[in-house]
């Protein structure tokens, strides 16, 4: 049996890291805000609650006029 990275997955698969996902957060607040939600308002914001409203931004635009 081959015990080099080549044929073992667990050795080669990348490993999550915070900056991807801080990288993502930063570029869905930048969305919102583009949407004419407030940046203060953004930034009482959790990642969670940012990602749900991203799913409707239709109602958000309309919110915001």
């Amino acid at each position: 049996m081959a015990t080099s990275t080549f044929r073992n997955k667990n050795m080669v698969r990348p490993k999550k890291r915070g900056a991807k996902k801080r990288n993502t957060q930063r570029a869905q607040a930048r969305r919102l805000a583009g949407l004419g939600v407030n940046e203060e308002v953004i930034a009482t914001m959790s990642g969670k609650e940012v990602k749900e409203t991203l799913k409707h931004p239709k109602k958000v635009v309309a919110a915001n006029s």
